[in-house]
């Protein structure tokens, strides 16, 4: 069996993950495998509209990463999984699945990937965005309002109590757990040829120096 390469793409909430994870897929396309954090957000089916847009989803407790560290588990070893979908306008996990394929890549992207050591331990190269905090909530903002039908109020109200405050006391320190740090993500092109070249050494596209 081929060995899978497994790259995790995190950072803060903004920071550019999304970006810089799609300029890979497109470049290596059938080869790659995309894995979000974000769709193994809990069920809370038990609980009203009203009482899910008050849980702070930026904390580590609000993911199912056990599911998605089986998942990865599976992916690695060459097995299909059905990954949970996310909807973000009912703030709940959706009824329905993905058929995700392992491919020669798996790019695990998420906030909080690096805050688990056993998630951690499944990837290859560890890769943070880091990104000035202005710029992660005016994206932020402009996102949630545009994609997912969100008041410009309840964005900032959300960043204030949760994002920022998680930010600060687990996704930088995650930080420390990465192999390479990238300023402005997708839009670092000397980072990105980097990244790319070690894929395109892993698919046998480039022979190593």
């Amino acid at each position: 069996m081929e060995e899978v390469l497994v790259i995790g793409i995190a950072g803060g909430s903004g920071s550019g993950k999304t970006t810089l994870t799609n300029q890979i897929a497109s470049q290596f396309q059938d080869h790659v495998t995309i894995l979000k954090h974000d769709n193994y957000y809990k069920a809370h089916d038990d609980m009203t509209y009203e009482e899910r847009t008050h849980l702070n989803y930026d904390h580590p407790n609000a993911f199912d990463t056990q599911l998605m560290i089986e998942h990865l588990r599976r992916l690695k070893a060459g097995e299909p999984v059905e990954c949970p979908i996310y909807d973000y306008k009912v703030h709940n996990r959706s009824k329905n699945t993905i058929t995700i394929v392992p491919g020669k890549v798996v790019i695990v992207e998420g906030i909080l990937i690096f805050e688990n050591k056993e998630l951690c331990d499944l990837m290859d190269i560890r890769i943070f965005v880091d990104t000035d905090s202005d710029l992660r909530i005016i994206r932020r903002i402009q996102r949630d309002v545009m994609e997912r039908a969100r008041s410009l109020e309840s964005v900032i109200s959300q960043y204030l109590n949760t994002v920022k405050p998680m930010h600060e006391e687990f996704v930088e320190p995650s930080k420390r757990n990465a192999n390479i740090i990238v300023p402005e993500g997708g839009y670092n092109q000397v980072a990105m040829e980097m990244i790319q070249n070690q894929i395109r050494t892993h698919l046998g596209m480039l022979k190593p120096q």
